[in-house]
C-alpha cells in the first residue's frame, strides 16, 4: 500500500477513534458473544468481504473489501488475509456504502405527544434496512438552540449507529444568531431548518427567514425549508371543518400542492436574493419540483429532497373508511394524488432532485387516534427508516430508471457531500468509515408491521413485496445485521460533526463580487442650486 494511503488511514484512526462498546443487552441481542465482545454478538473488528461488485457513486468494480478497526483499509481484487479475519462471501451481490438518511425525527415531541421511535429503536430499524447513518432535526427548547442541542444529546445517548444533527429555527433575536455561530463552530452543525408551515408553533415569517438566510450564508451553513404556505394551510383547515370534513382526507384537502409550490417558489426567490444555497426538504408535489427545476436551470444552488412515501405512495389511502388505516398516512406535506410520485421519480432519475430521505416520524395507532374527530389533531408522520433502501432499489433500479451507481449516489454519497462528510461517509474507499451493506439483487422482501423493527404498530408500506434485499449491514466495522438477526449495542453510535462550507458554497464570494460590480451604483450626481 502506498505510504500516503497508510498515512491517511492512520490519520483517520487518530481523528476518529473507534467508539467504546457497551456490554448491555437489548431485545435485539442474542445470548453469547460470538466474537468475545460482550454478550451481544458484536462481530470481529477485522472483516474481509470477498467477490462482490463494489459500487460507489461514480464507479463499480469486482473487488474485495478489507476492514479493520472500523475503517476500510483496502479495496482491490484477491486480498489475502490471515485466519483471524471474518470472511463474508459477496459473490453475485453488490457491496455498497451504507445508506445515509438526511431527514428523520426520533424522540421528537410534537402535536401533544412524542414519536414512538427513539434513537435506539429507530436506528436499530435503520440498520436492519441498510441505513448506517441519519441526520435528525433538533427542535429548540422555547426557541433556545443550545438548550435544544443539549436535550437531543441526552436523547441520543442510547444510539447504536452514527448520526448527525440539523437545527430548527423557530424565532429570531440576537441570542439565536449567536447560538447559530456556537453550533456551527463548536458543535458540528452545518444546517438550519425553517418551517414555513405549522402556524402558531414552528412556523416562521418571511422577515425571520431572511434574517436566517443571511446568517446561514455568513456561517457557511445550509438553509433548509419545509415549504408550505402556513397561513393558507390554516385557512384551508378552517374551510374543511366548515364543510364538515373532519377525517384524514381533510388533511390532504386543506393543504393542496399549490400551497407547497407557492412556498417553495418563495423560499427559492428569497435565497436567490440573499445568494445562499437552499435545501428543500420532503418535496412531495410536481408543483414544488417544477420550482426547483426552474431554479437549478437558471444556475441557482437549490437541493431537492423527495422522501420515500412521496415517491412510492398516493393519497387514496386517506379516503379509507377505516380511521386507523387512513390516519397512518397523514404527514406534511401530504402524500399526493396519483401522478405526482412518478413525476418525482423521473426528476430524481434525471438529476432535478438529488437525494432521498424518509421524514421518518412515527406515531402508533393510539397516538394517531388523538385526531379521531378532527384531522388537525392527528400527529403528522410516517415510517421509512427501515424500508427506504429496499423500496428505492426495487422501484428505481429494478425498473431500470437508475443504475446501481445512481442508487449509491441518491441514498448515500450525495448526502455525505452536501453535509460535508464525504469521503469519510458515503464511499467504499481506503480510509473511509466501514459503513457497508451487502445487497442481493435476487433476494425478495415483504414489509410488515409484524416483522419490522420500529416500535410502531402500523406500517404505511404494509404488504409491499419487492426484489433487492440488504442481507448484511456493517456499521463502524461491526456486523450488525446478518441472517435476519440484529446485533446492536446501545451507546455504540457516534455523533458525527459536520463542518461548514460544503461544495455548495463554492463560487458564492465570486458571484457576490460580480453582483456588486454590476450595480453601476451609487451614481455620483452634481448638485445644482435652485435659481
Amino acid at each position: 500500500m502506498a505510504l500516503d494511503a497508510i498515512f491517511f488511514i492512520v490519520s483517520l484512526f487518530l481523528l476518529f477513534p473507534s467508539p467504546s462498546v457497551s456490554d448491555s443487552t437489548t431485545q435485539f441481542c442474542s445470548a453469547g458473544g460470538e466474537y468475545g465482545v460482550g454478550s451481544c454478538g458484536v462481530s470481529s473488528t477485522r472483516i474481509l468481504i470477498k467477490g462482490g461488485t463494489v459500487v460507489n457513486a461514480h464507479h463499480q468494480q469486482l473487488a474485495d473489501v478489507y476492514v479493520e478497526n472500523g475503517i476500510i483499509v483496502a479495496v482491490q481484487p484477491n486480498i489475502k488475509v490471515g485466519d483471524e479475519v471474518t470472511v463474508l462471501d459477496a459473490t453475485g451481490k453488490f457491496v455498497m456504502p451504507g445508506g445515509i438518511d438526511p431527514h428523520t425525527h426520533l424522540a421528537m415531541e410534537f402535536m401533544g405527544t412524542e414519536t414512538i421511535d427513539d434513537f435506539f429503536s429507530g436506528q436499530a430499524a435503520a440498520l436492519a434496512g441498510g441505513t448506517t447513518m441519519h441526520i435528525d432535526f433538533v427542535i429548540p427548547v422555547n426557541g433556545n438552540l443550545v438548550a435544544g442541542f443539549e436535550a437531543y444529546e441526552n436523547k441520543s445517548r442510547e444510539s447504536c449507529m452514527d448520526y448527525g444533527f440539523h437545527m430548527a429555527i423557530t424565532k429570531w433575536d440576537e441570542g439565536v444568531s449567536k447560538d447559530m455561530e456556537i453550533l456551527v463552530k463548536e458543535k458540528g452543525i452545518n444546517s438550519f431548518k425553517f418551517f414555513l408551515a405549522y402556524k402558531g408553533s414552528l412556523m416562521v415569517t418571511d422577515d425571520l427567514l431572511l434574517e436566517g438566510l443571511k446568517r446561514c450564508k455568513s456561517l457557511g451553513a445550509l438553509a433548509m425549508v419545509h415549504a408550505e404556505n402556513g397561513d393558507a394551510v390554516f385557512e384551508g383547515q378552517k374551510r374543511m371543518i366548515e364543510l364538515g370534513i373532519t377525517g384524514p382526507e381533510g388533511h390532504a384537502l386543506s393543504r393542496p400542492p399549490v400551497l407547497e409550490g407557492e412556498a417553495t417558489a418563495r423560499a427559492i426567490r428569497l435565497a436567490r436574493f440573499v445568494n445562499t444555497p437552499l435545501y428543500v426538504v420532503h418535496v412531495m408535489s410536481v408543483d414544488a419540483m417544477d420550482e426547483i427545476a426552474k431554479a437549478r436551470k437558471s444556475g441557482q444552488k437549490v437541493i431537492g429532497e423527495p422522501v420515500v412515501s412521496g415517491l412510492i405512495l398516493d393519497d387514496h389511502w386517506l379516503w379509507d373508511p377505516d380511521f386507523t388505516i387512513a390516519s397512518k398516512y397523514v404527514m406534511s406535506p401530504p402524500i399526493r394524488p396519483v401522478g405526482h410520485g412518478k413525476a418525482l421519480q423521473d426528476a430524481l432519475s434525471t438529476g432535478i432532485l438529488q437525494l432521498v430521505g424518509t421524514d421518518h416520524c412515527t406515531f402508533n395507532s393510539t397516538q394517531k387516534a388523538l385526531g379521531l374527530d378532527d384531522f388537525r389533531k392527528i400527529p403528522n408522520g410516517v415510517n421509512g427508516l427501515e424500508e427506504r433502501m429496499h423500496l428505492i432499489w426495487d422501484t428505481m433500479v429494478g425498473s431500470g430508471q437508475i443504475s446501481a451507481t445512481d442508487y449509491v449516489r441518491i441514498t448515500s454519497t450525495e448526502c455525505a457531500r452536501i453535509f460535508n462528510i464525504y469521503p469519510r461517509k458515503g464511499a467504499i474507499l481506503a480510509g473511509s468509515d466501514a459503513d457497508i451493506i451487502i445487497l442481493n439483487p435476487n433476494s425478495s422482501y415483504e414489509i410488515s408491521s409484524k416483522s419490522h423493527h420500529s416500535r410502531s404498530d402500523t406500517n404505511v408500506y404494509e404488504g409491499r413485496r419487492g426484489k433487492g434485499k440488504v442481507e448484511v449491514t456493517i456499521a463502524g466495522g461491526r456486523i450488525v445485521w446478518e441472517n435476519e438477526e440484529l446485533k446492536v449495542v446501545p451507546g455504540s453510535g457516534k455523533y458525527i460533526e459536520m463542518p461548514p462550507f460544503s461544495y455548495l458554497f463554492d463560487g458564492i464570494e465570486k458571484s457576490d463580487a460580480n453582483y456588486l460590480s454590476s450595480l453601476r451604483a451609487p451614481v455620483k450626481r452634481v448638485r445644482t442650486e435652485a435659481t
